[in-house]
């Protein structure tokens, strides 16, 4: 199997049998890395159905308990989310440099193919000057999109549920609208802030999801840092 590469002509030297081990020990190291911010993420994520379990009990242990619970974790589960983006920033480093030494490396070696002439100097770049792969923003959708928008619909679906069945089954609209009501704030301002903080979600996930797509075309297209 041939390992020379090309740039504009120029033959690359090959690697030898140590450079080959070094490649292999790094690829193995970078794997790591990107498992244990796995770890991280799925941490972040456990602590949001754990809050979110807590405040189900709280509203739902009683006829007469406050739906109030409901309300507060979803601010709280909003934290998690920009917690869980800022670790998944930097597992998406670890992650795209094994994901790129897979494509560009190991699976052209695997087909008997040449191989890239650029793969070597995106890499060393990376290592060079390392720098995060995806911004904030791009990273807190796609989170979103994958975990915490079904997070997001178990606490509207229980908060609603509170309201309609709690202390007593809601004969119509009106009688779950002023349920709603959280001291002085009526009930229609609630369920209109509900409304806005959801949808400002639903519209940030279709947002980012755009991002996405625009910077690495549909799933299983392209294969990128980051």
């Amino acid at each position: 199997m041939p390992h020379s590469l090309q740039t504009d002509g120029e033959a690359r030297r090959s690697f030898d049998s140590s450079e080959m081990g070094a490649l292999a020990h790094l690829y193995r190291g970078e794997v790591y890395r990107s498992t244990i911010w796995r770890t991280r993420l799925d941490n972040t994520t456990n602590w949001s159905i754990v809050t979110m379990g807590i405040a189900l009990s709280s509203s739902f242990s009683s006829p007469e308990a406050s739906p109030l619970p409901l309300i507060l974790v979803g601010l709280l589960v909003a934290v998690f989310l920009t917690f869980e983006a800022r670790r998944y920033r930097y597992f998406n480093v670890w992650r795209a440099r094994a994901r790129w030494m897979e494509t560009h490396f190991y699976a052209p070696m695997l087909r008997g193919e040449e191989q890239a002439a650029f793969w070597r100097d995106v890499l060393a770049k990376d290592y060079t000057h390392p720098r995060h792969h995806i911004t904030l923003w791009r990273a807190m959708g796609r989170r979103l999109r994958r975990n915490y928008v079904w997070i997001f619909a178990i606490q509207v679906a229980a908060y609603l549920g509170k309201l309609i069945i709690h202390p007593t089954p809601a004969a119509h609209f009106g009688e779950v609208v002023t349920r709603a009501a959280i001291g002085p704030i009526p009930g229609w301002a609630v369920l209109t802030a509900g409304l806005l903080y959801n949808g400002g979600w639903l519209a940030f996930g279709l947002w980012s999801l755009y991002q996405d797509r625009a910077k690495h075309g549909d799933v299983g297209k392209k294969v990128a840092m980051g």
